[in-house]
């Protein structure tokens, strides 16, 4: 399909200008002022809309394969488009892990036939049982350029330290979730006054800034780069910023809950708002919502993390930690990045920018099976794009989700901003807001 975008706010790297794209054979053939588009064109009216490229999720549970009521390649993906995103990295805590060549193929073979491009994080051990390292030089041979043992994060230190100095000559880079569970095992909330009086164990924030702190060591003694996923407090971000000032090779993400939610809502007792790590103090959120602006926080990922509604029906204590993201990432992220005052720039850089470089998705090295994400709106580069409508009001529905899930907390919210078109593989794939 040939389309023209007529008239949105390009956002570049440096500028942004108002301005037609044409894309012709899935890929940008001209950006200009106005253009003359091919007779067989689909005309997109963009007026008063941003248009950027296709914003890059680093971190997506697609629960495929083991856990496919909760969500699928093809749901995932599905979900992923109607929130903006042309590129999705999966994170390997399946069931089998991704720890393995059959694994990861299997995971991209499925990709392929999705609405967008699905990149794999590889274990970075065995199982993800953090002893024995899975075979990283095998699986980057496949394009994966993330590894990651998400969910329960690498808890022996010499693994660890084993893992980075193997990862760095293979041009690979390690993303830790970082809670020490010595410390963290149990535990369903923060830990604080409030855990102490709904008689709910807690997971103290020491145990997400210790293994920050550690890993930060550990980067410095192999010269491996890490990425921080998920951080939760003020005093993580800090260690990353001043890890990062001193030379050293180390990014990190906040998810759109931790910017948006504190753990008051937690005295609910509802499963919806319990996640690994969990919700913290309201001047926890203000920090990360602070660092995100200042230009501190380098990504934000939507963490997403469908679960069948069975499982979050039980009691707080006992069901499983994790959120929905994807639909509702862009617009909580530009509500948090000021609003009416938003940055297009920041807004494209945090959610799309950032994260292709991160993830490698811009490389054009053979090795990587998805590039061409995270670039610029300029003739000759892959058509991946999201337009979106900053004054757009609308309330979240979960009834009306892609996901196979329901299990966001954010149902009834008001949000202004919404994706009104995705394109994705060169594909006009979202249309005003709804899957083509």
């Amino acid at each position: 399909m040939n389309f023209v975008l007529r008239q949105g706010l390009v956002v570049g790297v440096t500028s942004v200008d108002v301005a037609d794209v044409l894309v012709v054979d899935g890929r940008i053939a001209e950006v200009a002022p106005s253009v003359d588009a091919p007779s067989d064109a689909v005309e997109v009216d963009v007026r008063g809309c941003w248009v950027g490229p296709g914003f890059v999720d680093l971190h997506t549970h697609l629960r495929e394969p083991g856990r496919e009521e909760a969500e699928t390649v093809e749901s995932g993906a599905r979900a992923g488009a109607l929130g903006g995103y042309s590129a999705l990295v999966a994170m390997p805590n399946t069931e089998p892990a991704l720890d393995s060549v059959a694994m990861v193929s299997y995971v991209l073979a499925r990709g392929e036939n999705s609405v967008l491009d699905v990149a794999v994080a590889g274990a970075i051990t065995l199982g993800r049982r953090g002893e024995l390292l899975a075979p990283l030089a095998e699986m980057a041979a496949l394009g994966v350029r993330l590894f990651t043992d998400d969910g329960v994060g690498v808890q022996d230190p010499s693994v660890m330290r084993r893992a980075l100095t193997y990862a760095k000559p293979l041009g690979v880079r390690l993303a830790q979730h970082c809670e020490d569970e010595s410390l963290a095992g149990g535990g369903s909330m923060n830990e604080g006054r409030l855990s102490s009086r709904l008689g709910l164990i807690g997971r103290p924030a020491l145990a997400e800034e210790l293994m920050v702190a550690r890993d930060i060591e550990l980067v410095r003694l192999t010269g491996a780069p890490m990425h921080f996923l998920h951080l939760s407090t003020a005093r993580s971000v800090a260690l990353v910023v001043a890890a990062r000032l001193e030379g050293l090779d180390v990014t990190c993400e906040v998810a759109p809950h931790h910017l948006t939610l504190d753990e008051g809502t937690c005295a609910t007792f509802d499963p919806l708002f319990k996640v690994h790590p969990p919700l913290r103090p309201r001047g926890d959120v203000e920090a990360l919502c602070a660092a995100l602006r200042s230009g501190d926080v380098d990504a934000v990922a939507t963490d997403h993390a469908p679960h069948a509604p069975e499982l979050k029906d039980l009691p707080f204590d006992e069901a499983p930690a994790g959120m929905l993201g994807l639909e509702h990432a862009a617009a909580l992220t530009f509500e948090v990045l000021g609003g009416e005052s938003c940055s297009p720039l920041r807004f494209f850089e945090v959610l799309s920018r950032a994260p292709a470089r991160i993830a490698q998705l811009r490389q054009s090295d053979t090795r990587v099976r998805h590039g061409g994400h995270g670039g610029a709106i300029a003739a000759g580069e892959d058509a991946n794009i999201a337009v979106f409508d900053p004054s757009e009001r609308w309330v979240a529905d979960r009834r009306a989700l892609a996901s196979r899930s329901t299990n966001t907390p954010y149902d009834q919210r008001s949000m202004t901003g919404r994706v009104r078109a995705t394109i994705a593989k060169g594909r006009l794939v979202v249309v005003d807001g709804r899957l083509r």
